[in-house]
Parts: structure tokens; C-alpha cells; sequence
């Protein structure tokens, strides 16, 4: 057998993983964040590379840091910045992670920013030195200042309880509150030379705003350029932003409660005086992902109407003068939907990236109406998609389930990988294409990823991977859910795209609406019924796995058939009943299905029909589809087919401490021990 790192978890977890990619204003140069394995196998350190964007030279590593780098961009002049908790003169051991400026000259990087609430995010202006980052601020905090201090006071009064009037009160796997979005402008010409320094104790302010604190406001740094705010609360959640070429225009997806609902609107806010104009705006519709051309004319966005029960909303493609009087759709036919849009160099187009059978291309959509043109053909999906001025070219990262993240160039010629820090690992496995035709003539299609040495001879064990969502597809790399790890130990994995998944049509999803457990479930097991029939799968010895949507549909398939020898399902949606009230966002999940949807498609209602073990994996800190899902599906696991001895055919991996997504390598390792573990216990790769 070939020896590959995925025959090892411990070689496994050590690869380096490529993050994200941005190219220099010139287009000579792609800057890459890398993740590595800390020396202490716990954790990821993030570091910045940068390579030439012609597909010659070396990478060259630019950071170096306990802490890591994240969210870099260039700014107008090619300076990088990036968000990091690195160490300054004036932070404290557990501040949060502030803005960073490396110059293109060189030199050592500098903090930009010292916000007590951190930075999360930054746009930067093609022709400006006026940024915006995004942040948070205490409700009752007038200033940056006070700010400062409010948080010093509660961490001081180790203080956690948080007061809510709106919903939701948590989101993904954190709280939210007591702080609140907010969106800050500054000027990087007001960043001086030197290092900024912070007030000495005799420079502090020796008053207190209230006869009530012992903590006092502290000047906010001289030397670093003084943020101003433009929007908070709630609303400063956006959807996307993008600033003017000048600078002076912020375009943002600002978020607009409407009810215990919300919906996003295109807001232009003026980063010198924080004034806003609506620039679009409709009941029931989110508006989002802004993109602004680079003359400055026009925003394009995605325009979705919110869905009903009665079926998917499209995702459109529109574009509008930035005052926004001339709204207008583009590719009206063309039911794909955007992951990313770009406006091309010339703004004649736009540059986007949209699942599409299987893969995730580029495509170009012209502004004046003419056909969509798909620029990359291969079995690849691409992200970070970025233009280079006065080219055609593009970068981006491209991957697919044999090879992950890596950097490329996409010309009309093809594409050309680029030099990386991140070298493509050796795999034994192959990727084939399989589908079938559906009862009701769909074709319903997926990777089959076979191990080495699968023939009729020695026919592999099949697991069935289903993936999150609903509304997703099987397109990319994930370094979660690696079906590699699976195929070097033996397994073929079947990563199918039935019904509600995207990259089909509108009409293709629509087929799953408000019946999870309909043409969802029967795709998946004629699409299984078709690569049984191979003869290099094993149909004595298959089985089922899921995670989010997935493991939803895992617990469908366990109490609708006995075909799979086990079942393994994570983070999994079981009782409809208390599903839509407990997770962070219900109004969503309440307004894609009827009453009567809900109830027919809970899986929790056929538990006595179980007759396949399973293996049910839960993070306490998952808010997406909280831990009472796992718990409950456990108790009536135990309820209804535990012995009289208390033992149980089924297992329960928990995680205090891991949410949706188990993020911890270690953890992670775990997952994987657990799972093949479980697997070889019911059916064996090597019997």
C-alpha cells in the first residue's frame, strides 16, 4: 500500500492548511494565510506567506507570531494589513486581537488599533487610506474611551449577566451581548512613524465619570489613527461591506429587525461624518454582500426574497447606480447562486464563484445582459477570487476532495498553481464521478472516492457521507470531514448531492421543500443502490454518516431502513418539536416549514424502527442545533433499546466544550479514533 499522511492522524493533523488568499494592488504579489500545528498539538498558529502571483519564485514567510495572523488585505499603496493578538507595549495578555499594518517598504509590523473591543474585520479603499474595521462597543458607551473602561469595570466586578430586549441572545457558539456590533472609519495617514505609546499613570485621567467606579477613561492612544463610529447595535451586524475607491462611501449590508425576524438592506454611509442614505431597501428581502466597480458608479449584491414554506427563494445576481436609481437584475435565467461576486477589471462583468454540478466555478456574468460565461471547467471549486488591475488573470484558491486549498492563477490560457508553503499531499485514492436517475427522473449525482486496490477482487466497504446545510454541495475540500482518511483505511465514501442541494437549479432544490425526509432521503439511497452495484464496493458492509443536515439525515435513514450496519451522526437536528425554539435563530427554521412539514419530517418519531447502532456525537457549545437535540436522541435511543442491563448497541461521543464544529485537533482526533473505532466494530474494512 502507498504510505500517505492520511494513513496517520498524527501526520494528518500536522499538514499545513491554506486559509485565505489576497492579492497585492499591482497583481505581482498573493499574499497566503497558513495554519501549522502548534509544537504542542492543541491548538492552530496562523502565518502570513507571500508568493508570486506569475507562478514563479518561492514563498516567502512574512509573520512570525504566538498568536497568528488573520483577515489580511492590502491597502491603497500596498501595505498589508492584518488582525492579530500579538503583543504590543500596552496590551495585556488576553486582549483581543487588533489591527496591524506591515509595510510594502519593510520593515517591522505596527499596531494600528487599540480597541477594547478588538477588531474582527476590515475594507479597505482602492485609492484611499481611509479604512473601515469592524467592532464592538458596550450600549451605554459614548466613546472609545468609555468603552475601555466599562469592560475593564465588569471584568473587574467579574461581572457576566446580560440584559436582552431584542432577539436573538446567542449566535453560531457564542453569546451575544453585552457588546454590540459596530463599524469604525479611520485614516491610516494619521498612524504615525513612531510606535505608538500609551498614557503614562500620570497622563490618566484622574477623575471617574461616576462616583460609582474606581476605573478611569484612558486617552486612547497617541500616534494611532482615531476611529470613528459609523453605525452600532444590531444593525452594525452586516452582510458585507465594501468601500468606495475614494473612500469616502461606505456601502454596507446593515441588518433591519422586522419583527423578531430581520431582513438586510444596501446602506451608503459617509466614513467622514457617519451620515446614512438608503441606497435599497424591501420588506421580506435580504440584500447582500455589496461589491462596489472600481470607478466607483455601481454596487452589485445578491438579492434573495425570504423564503416560505411553499418553496426556495432564488438568489439573484443585481446590480445599481451607488445612489440607487437604476436597480437592475443580471443573469435572470442563469438559477445559480453566487458565492462570491467581484467586479472584473475593466467593470464590464462580474467575477463569480456558484456551486455548479458538483464543482464551484468562475464564471463571468457581463453587466449588459449578454450570456454567463463559465471561465473554469475542471473538477475543482474556487474561492478567494480576486481580479488583477489591468488584467484579465485572476487568483484564487482552488480544491477539490483529492487535493486541498491551494493557490492558482486563472487566465484564459488555463490555470497555473502558484508557488506554495503549503505542498499538495501524496494520496492513494481516486475520485470518480457516479449518478443515477431519481423515481421522478431527477438526476442525482456524487463523488465516490475509492481506496487504493478497490477492484472486484477486493471490493471496498461503502460509507455513505451526507452533507450539512440542507442547501450545500460536496464540491470543495474540508479538512473536517476528509474522505481520504476514510479511503486509507480501506473505505470507499459516497458524497452524494440529493435533493436541496445547490449547483442544480432552483427546481432541484425545491424537490426537498418542506420534506426533509422525502426526495432527500430517497436520492441518497438510489444513488447507494447504484454504487452497490459496482464491483469494486462491498453491499455486505456499508454505512451511513452525517453531520448538521446530514446528521438529520442519518437519524432519517436509522429509522427508515436497516440496510447500513451503523450509523454515525453529529451535531444532528432529531425532534422538529423543540428544535425551532431552542436554536439561535428560529424565525428561519419556522418559516420553511408548515406545521404539519415539521412534524412528518421529524426523525424522533420513528425511534422504535431503529435497528442499526448508532453513534451520536454533540458539542454542549453547539447553538446551531443545541446540545438538547444529542441528549434527547440519546434518552430515546436508551428508552427504546437499551438492555435490561443498561447496556446499549449505541455510543455517545460528547464535548463540553466544542460547538457545531469540533475544532480542538486534539478533539478532532478523538472524533476520528471514535469513529473508526465504531465503524470496525460493525463492519470491519479487512474481515
Amino acid at each position: 500500500m502507498t504510505t500517505t499522511p492520511f494513513a496517520s492522524l498524527d501526520d494528518y493533523y500536522a499538514l499545513p492548511r491554506i486559509d485565505a488568499a489576497v492579492t497585492s494592488p499591482d497583481g505581482a504579489r498573493v499574499v497566503l494565510t497558513v495554519a501549522t500545528l502548534t509544537k504542542d498539538r492543541t491548538g492552530y498558529e496562523r502565518s502570513l506567506w507571500v508568493v508570486p502571483a506569475d507562478g514563479t519564485g518561492a514563498p516567502r514567510r512574512l509573520t512570525r507570531s504566538t498568536t497568528g495572523e488573520s483577515g489580511a488585505v492590502f491597502t491603497s499603496t500596498g501595505d498589508l494589513l492584518f488582525v492579530s493578538a500579538r503583543p504590543d507595549n500596552a496590551a495585556d495578555d488576553d486582549a483581543p486581537a487588533q489591527l496591524w499594518l506591515l509595510p510594502a517598504a519593510g520593515g517591522e509590523a505596527r499596531p494600528v488599533t487599540r480597541l477594547a473591543g478588538g477588531v474582527a474585520g476590515v475594507a479597505t479603499a482602492a485609492d484611499s487610506d481611509r479604512i473601515v474595521v469592524a467592532s464592538s462597543l458596550l450600549p451605554e458607551a459614548t466613546t472609545i474611551e468609555a468603552d475601555a473602561r466599562l469592560r475593564a469595570e465588569r471584568k473587574k466586578l467579574k461581572v457576566t449577566a446580560i440584559v436582552h430586549d431584542t432577539y436573538p441572545v446567542r449566535y453560531w457558539d457564542h453569546d451575544l451581548g453585552p457588546h454590540e456590533p459596530a463599524l469604525l472609519s479611520l485614516d491610516l495617514r494619521d498612524l504615525a512613524e513612531a510606535p505608538a505609546v500609551v498614557a503614562t499613570a500620570d497622563e490618566a485621567v484622574e477623575a471617574v465619570s461616576t462616583g460609582e467606579s474606581d476605573v478611569a477613561d484612558e486617552p486612547y492612544p497617541a500616534g494611532l489613527p482615531r476611529p470613528r463610529i459609523l453605525v452600532r447595535g444590531r444593525a452594525a451586524s452586516a452582510a458585507g461591506m465594501a468601500l468606495t475607491p475614494d473612500g469616502a462611501t461606505l456601502v454596507v449590508a446593515l441588518r433591519e429587525p422586522q419583527g423578531r425576524d430581520a431582513r438586510f438592506r444596501l446602506v451608503a454611509i459617509d466614513t467622514a461624518t457617519a451620515a446614512q442614505r438608503i441606497v435599497r431597501d424591501e420588506v421580506d428581502v435580504d440584500l447582500e454582500t455589496p461589491v462596489v466597480s472600481h470607478d466607483g458608479a455601481h454596487v452589485a449584491y445578491v438579492r434573495t426574497e425570504k423564503s416560505t414554506p411553499a418553496g426556495p427563494a432564488d438568489q439573484e445576481l443585481w446590480i445599481d447606480a451607488l445612489d440607487g436609481s437604476d436597480p437592475r437584475r443580471l443573469a435572470a435565467g442563469w438559477d445559480r447562486w453566487p458565492s462570491s461576486i467581484r467586479f472584473a477589471h475593466d467593470d464590464a462583468s462580474l467575477i463569480v464563484t456558484a456551486d455548479h454540478d458538483g464543482r464551484g466555478p468562475v464564471f463571468r456574468v457581463p453587466v449588459n445582459g449578454d450570456p454567463v460565461e463559465q471561465l473554469t471547467t475542471d473538477d475543482f471549486a474556487y474561492t478567494n477570487v480576486e481580479t488583477i488591475a489591468g488584467s484579465s488573470d485572476l487568483t484564487a484558491l482552488r480544491s477539490n476532495w483529492m487535493t486541498p486549498p491551494h493557490p492558482v492563477r486563472v487566465s484564459a490560457s488555463g490555470v497555473t498553481p502558484l508557488a506554495s508553503p503549503a505542498p499538495l499531499p501524496a494520496t492513494a485514492a481516486d475520485m470518480v464521478e457516479v449518478e443515477t436517475t431519481a423515481d421522478d427522473g431527477a438526476r442525482v449525482r456524487g463523488w465516490l472516492v475509492l481506496p487504493e486496490g478497490a477492484d472486484a477482487a477486493a471490493p471496498a466497504p461503502l460509507l455513505l457521507w451526507v452533507h450539512g446545510g440542507p442547501l450545500n454541495s460536496w464540491n470543495a475540500w474540508s479538512w473536517r470531514w476528509s474522505p481520504q482518511l476514510a479511503a486509507a483505511r480501506g473505505y470507499a465514501v459516497l458524497l452524494p448531492d440529493p435533493a436541496l442541494s445547490t449547483g442544480y437549479g432552483l427546481d432541484f432544490i425545491a424537490r426537498g421543500w418542506n420534506a426533509w425526509g422525502g426526495a432527500p432521503y430517497t436520492d441518497l439511497m438510489a444513488l447507494t443502490d447504484a454504487v452497490v452495484a459496482r464491483d469494486d464496493i462491498d453491499q455486505t458492509r456499508t454505512a451511513a454518516m452525517g453531520g448538521s443536515f446530514g446528521g438529520y439525515m442519518a437519524n432519517w435513514i436509522a429509522g427508515h431502513t436497516d440496510r447500513f450496519d451503523a450509523i454515525v451522526t453529529h451535531a444532528s437536528l432529531w425532534a422538529f418539536d423543540q428544535f425551532a425554539g431552542t436554536t439561535d435563530f428560529a424565525p428561519y427554521w419556522q418559516s420553511i416549514f408548515t406545521p404539519e412539514g415539521a412534524i412528518e419530517n421529524s426523525p424522533h418519531r420513528f425511534v422504535r424502527d431503529i435497528r442499526t447502532p448508532m453513534l451520536v456525537i454533540h458539542g454542549d457549545r453547539d447553538y446551531r442545533v443545541p446540545i438538547g437535540e444529542g441528549l434527547r436522541l440519546w434518552a430515546d435511543l436508551n428508552e427504546h433499546h437499551a438492555a435490561a442491563d443498561g447496556t446499549s448497541p449505541h455510543r455517545f461521543l460528547y464535548y463540553p466544550d466544542e460547538n457545531h464544529w469540533i475544532l480542538s485537533p486534539q478533539n478532532a482526533r478523538v472524533w476520528y479514533e471514535t469513529v473508526f473505532t465504531f465503524l470496525e466494530e460493525n463492519l470491519p474494512a479487512n474481515p
